[in-house]
């Protein structure tokens, strides 16, 4: 039996190559702004207000609940929390359908 071998863990757990994309992409997101929050050094009430979120909200993002945001709101709150985003892409090979 040969064993799969994956480029990161989110391709082993992805069904398709299109949602490991996503979720890596939300999981850097997710990481940095849980840096940034952290760099703060403020309670959760002052963290969750500027970044115009609820603080049960906050928590899910600081305990890492990935699968509570979407792409799109982790860009919106990483620009709230002073990040700058850089999105960089490359061609991998597509197999015709």
């Amino acid at each position: 039996m040969e064993a799969d071998t994956f480029d990161n863990g989110f391709d082993a757990l992805a069904d398709t190559p299109c949602e490991a994309a996503n979720l890596t992409a939300r999981s850097d997101l997710l990481s940095a702004i849980r840096q940034q929050v952290i760099s703060w050094n403020v309670a959760q009430e002052i963290a969750a207000a500027r970044l115009g979120l609820t603080r049960p909200r906050l928590n899910d993002l600081m305990r890492g609940k990935i699968a509570k945001f979407s792409l799109d709101a982790l860009v919106n709150i990483a620009s709230a929390a002073g990040l700058t985003l850089e999105i960089r892409t490359s061609v991998t090979s597509v197999e015709a359908a």
